[in-house]
């Protein structure tokens, strides 16, 4: 009877594992494929068309110099290349000004007409309009629209995936916002979570320790949002009045809060580590004559190195991927932060703030779904730095 338990619990564990693996397996190849959709996608808006004078030199144009031309933040096309002459937009809401119902039809059956008659009258003209109404239209160029390049996406550093023309997916600032704040928070928390550890592992009574354990454990399950409203009704307002700043929301409120969020991962991961060092070393340094604070850094903390440093990265692992707090404080600017003190706006963050807006199989959703890719690339580096260390204080042990 044992032996059938046995078997039966081997079948089950085996199972599971396999099934999991084949889960998560399935995930990533699904998170992968959705993410490679991106560079296929046309740079302009499925179903539009960017139309040009015949004349106008300029074969193409990419989103980010789209952008520039309908901010009317360019106004020559000289600065691309191409003629002297002056950019003239026309949209379809502007030709429905330029003329009646009657010239455009009531179905539109006669605007090929039209736009050929507007963009042969202008030379500088540049037009977005649906293709549908391009049908017959003659004297016209349509601008090669090309597809998304992961040169623009993986280099850029502004990130629209709602602009018009052709949508902006720059990663840089992104990325720039995750690990700038992700790096102040790992810098305020570590000395913070260290001291707390040595205090506890060292220091502290027993009855004290007993009592600060669970207190600090119970921190690491306070939702992050709870978190998020704290760093907003505390941590923010007190920001702008000590730095004078326009608004509170910056990359240091989200480090400050990522901090706290951090510290029960680094005090408990660092508390087993330090209680791990061997009592004879201890009494051995006392015995040659060393301090307790000397044995404590000369002793304990050189022998425990690669625990504290595991502790270490997964309280960063923690601060890359959160994301209701961070959201709730940085100020969620999608630009590259020059100072800690300036707004900026995290990959996870964006994933929940875009997500839900996203239209399923569009440009912008599977921008999303690169994101993911490379939220899961930064962590696997994380994990694959605490398994390396995990693994050189085994050896060392041994």
């Amino acid at each position: 009877m044992k032996r059938i338990i046995d078997k039966v619990a081997r079948w089950i564990f085996t199972v599971g594992g396999f099934t999991t693996s084949v889960v998560i397996l399935l995930i990533i190849i699904f998170l992968f494929g959705e993410a490679a959709g991106l560079f296929r996608k046309n740079v302009v808006e499925d179903g539009y068309s960017v139309v040009v004078n015949p004349s106008n030199t300029v074969s193409g144009l990419n989103a980010r110099q789209l952008k520039l031309i309908f901010d009317e933040d360019v106004t020559n096309w000289k600065e691309f290349g191409g003629p002297d002459e002056k950019i003239v937009i026309l949209r379809l809401s502007d030709l429905e000004k330029l003329y009646s119902t009657e010239e455009l039809g009531s179905q539109y059956e006669h605007a090929a007409e039209c736009i050929a008659r507007q963009v042969s009258a202008n030379p500088g003209i540049v037009a977005f309009l649906p293709s549908s109404l391009l049908d017959g239209a003659e004297g016209i160029s349509v601008m090669s629209e090309g597809t998304i390049s992961a040169k623009d996406v993986f280099l850029g550093d502004e990130w629209y995936p709602t602009a018009t023309p052709a949508p902006v997916f720059g990663i840089l600032p992104l990325v720039a916002g995750t690990l700038w704040v992700s790096l102040f928070a790992i810098l305020i928390a570590l000395p913070f979570g260290l001291a707390v550890s040595i205090y506890m592992a060292e220091c502290a009574p027993e009855g004290i320790r007993k009592l600060l354990k669970p207190v600090i454990e119970l921190l690491g399950g306070i939702p992050s949002v709870v978190y998020g409203f704290f760093g907003l009704t505390v941590i923010v307002p007190l920001l702008q009045r000590v730095f004078n700043l326009p608004v509170g929301e910056s990359g240091l409120a989200g480090a400050i809060v990522l901090a706290i969020m951090a510290l029960p991962t680094i005090i408990t991961v660092s508390e087993d580590a330090l209680r791990s060092c061997p009592r004879a070393m201890r009494e051995a340094s006392l015995a040659l004559g060393a301090t307790r604070l000397q044995t404590i850094f000369k002793v304990v903390i050189p022998y425990s190195i690669s625990g504290i440093t595991s502790a270490a990265v997964l309280g960063i692992g923690r601060a890359v991927g959160e994301t209701m707090a961070v959201l709730m404080v940085t100020g969620n600017a999608a630009v590259i932060p020059h100072s800690i003190l300036d707004p900026l706006r995290t990959i996870p963050a964006t994933i929940a703030a875009e997500l839900g807006e996203a239209p399923a199989g569009g440009a912008h959703y599977e921008s999303l779904f690169l994101l993911g890719v490379i939220l899961f690339f930064i962590t696997l580096i994380i994990n694959s730095c605490v398994e390396l260390v995990s693994i050189r204080n085994k050896n060392r042990g041994r």
